[in-house]
Order: C-alpha cells, then structure tokens, then sequence
C-alpha cells in the first residue's frame, strides 16, 4: 500500500452517499453479489490502493482479487479485479471506487504516453499544480506512476515568477 493511500477516503464517500443509499436499501441485507471490473482501452492500472479503501470503508469483509499490478499495462479487455461481497457495499461504493480507479489510470496512461514520446531526448514531463481540488497528490502519484516528474506540490516548495506576478510587481 502506497503511502498516499493513507488520504482519507471518507469524504469521497460521504459526497456520494450523504444521508445513506437509498437505492442500496431496497437489496435485502444478506443479498450477496460479485463483480468483475474489465478495462474497456488500452491502460496503465493506477489507483488499486484507493479502490480497495472504498470498499474497506463500506465492509471490511469486502474481498477485492487484483487480476494485474499498480502499474502494470493492460490491453483492452483485460480483467483489472474480482470482488465478492454483500451486495449493498458493492453497489454503494461501485462508482467512486471506478472513478477514482478511472480518472487515476487514466492520468498515468496519458502521463506514460507523453513520457514514452520523449523517452532518450533528454527531456523531462513535469506535472503541474493545476489538478482537481482535494485531488493533487492522488493527481502527482499517478502522473510519476506513467513515468513523468512531480515538479512542485504547491506554492510553498518552489519559487515560479509567471506574468501575473510580473503584471503586479512591475519587475523583478
């Protein structure tokens, strides 16, 4: 487990779920179900640490089986995980556990890419500050997992004079 994992994943569920899964309810408590997550593209799996986290929240009973790697490449068709569980869980956490699953292997497969595209020129890919709020270190671990370079965190651990400082200061 990455130590990013750590991040607490509460406030994902807590955004979808609020006062309860009113759909999740109607299943009967004791209905048990599995599911298999299949990649539709071509990708670099990123994110198993906090897919397994949103199911640990939900039941600690949920059994996640990975089929692939953190930051294994995969072709289309290719079965990321197994689960089994009771079903309300699965159900309840499907969607931020796959979008968090998503939007990080996708951000390393694209990172991939372009680091692959200048791969022996000498050259370096560097992320950016300019993520999704709340997300920026799930953001850099998958941006260093497809092979660029983290660049800063944030304004306080490097100086960057760009034009608005320069529109404001007059010069430096």
């Amino acid at each position: 487990m990455t130590d990013l994992a750590l991040i607490n994943i509460k406030p994902f569920l807590d955004e979808d779920i609020g006062s309860g899964d009113l759909t999740a309810d109607i299943i009967a408590p004791t209905c048990t179900a599995s599911a298999t997550v299949i990649t539709r593209e071509a990708m670099l799996c990123c994110g198993q640490d906090w897919f397994n986290a949103v199911f640990a929240e939900l039941d600690a009973n949920v059994q996640v089986n990975w089929q692939c790697f953190e930051g294994e490449w995969l072709e289309a068709g290719s079965v990321l995980c197994t689960l089994q569980s009771l079903a309300r869980p699965l159900l309840t956490g499907e969607r931020t556990a796959l979008n968090l699953l998503q939007t990080l292997s996708a951000t390393a497969t694209q990172s991939y890419f372009y680091a692959q595209a200048v791969l022996g020129t000498g050259c370096k890919v560097l992320d950016t500050r300019k993520t999704i709020p709340g997300l920026r270190k799930l953001g850099k671990y998958a941006t260093a997992m497809g092979g660029a370079q983290n660049h800063r965190m944030g304004l306080f651990d490097a100086v960057m004079i760009k034009d608005n400082h320069l529109a404001v200061a007059g010069s430096v």
